[in-house]
């Protein structure tokens, strides 16, 4: 982080900028996700959609449940999915991505995350859902995994690459494991500019640090590291619009609650890593309102 002359911070690429550090990165991931968990359980996702993203809103969309599902169909969308079909799940979270595509289009998925923990739920959760024969699930590094050489008919990233230290590392990696003519498709948050302001600098910071995340991609970097790795039919469709109900959502349920997180928080009965994310949902209300953030879908394919 840099001033200019002009008073403004610049957030730079390929640096974890979290002042709020605990471990290392991808520890300290596994870990927001793990203590974090309840929060999602109780204020966003069931056991229908299992989801930790925003959803996709549209003027039909009928509740906060229907727009997960909605945010699943546009990014199975951008990829041509065909029964028999394997789609690497890039960053699974607790399986709701994965059994959905499983559900939805008979197709096998390998989830991965760095979390043993999202691991274990996310095939108990497969089990119950009567998928466990077409997903399974790995511990790995989606910028570093174990794959062979165009192990997978598609890439699906949903809310995950914001986490990679090195967007182009994730890039590069799924273009490794992609078979040739196979489909990647990446729905996430970018940044918007690099130069902020004191204050927008304060909103993206409890972004960072609550969210566990190191720093934010620009579509256009994003859409540079995969054009230089070798994808063609590269597209990009800014859809913040349809994320915003979400992060009011997210912004008013943190709002009614305040004076409970305070008063747990103080009487320790929630942890540093379970408020910090309570403090993002505020930071992300600012990010993707006021212009500082955005969010992007990404398809594209390998030759």
């Amino acid at each position: 982080m840099s001033k200019s002359a002009e008073n403004l911070l610049f957030i730079e690429p390929d640096i974890d900028h979290r002042t709020k550090t605990r471990d290392d990165l991808r520890s300290d991931i596994a870990d927001y996700y793990d203590q974090s968990y309840w929060d999602y359980r109780t204020s966003w996702l069931n056991s229908e959609n299992l989801a930790i993203h925003y959803g996709y809103w549209t003027k039909d969309t009928q509740s906060h449940s229907d727009s997960l599902l909605e945010m699943n169909e546009v990014l199975a969308s951008q990829l041509d999915l065909k029964p028999g079909d394997h789609v690497l799940d890039a960053g699974c979270g607790i399986g709701g991505s994965s059994i959905w595509l499983a559900e939805k289009f008979g197709v096998k998925v390998t989830g991965i995350t760095i979390s043993p923990t999202q691991i274990e739920q996310a095939n108990k959760n497969a089990k119950k859902r009567g998928v466990d024969h077409l997903v399974n699930f790995q511990l790995e590094d989606y910028t570093e995994t174990s794959f062979e050489d165009e192990s997978f008919d598609h890439i699906w990233g949903l809310e995950s690459v914001c986490y990679a230290l090195k967007k182009s590392d994730f890039v590069k990696e799924a273009y490794r494991v992609l078979k040739n003519g196979g489909c990647f498709a990446v729905a996430d948050g970018f940044a918007s500019k690099r130069d902020l302001t004191e204050k927008e600098w304060g909103y993206v910071m409890k972004v960072l640090n609550g969210w566990a995340m190191p720093n934010m991609a620009m579509p256009a970097e994003f859409e540079g590291f995969m054009n230089d790795v070798g994808f063609t039919e590269v597209s990009y469709r800014d859809i913040t619009k349809n994320t915003l109900p979400s992060s009011k959502r997210l912004y008013y349920t943190a709002l009614l609650t305040y004076p409970m997180e305070k008063i747990m928080s103080f009487v320790r009965l929630r942890s540093s890593v379970q408020s910090g994310n309570f403090d993002a949902c505020f930071g992300q209300y600012h990010v993707l309102h006021d212009g500082i953030g955005c969010y992007g879908l990404f398809s594209a394919r390998k030759k």
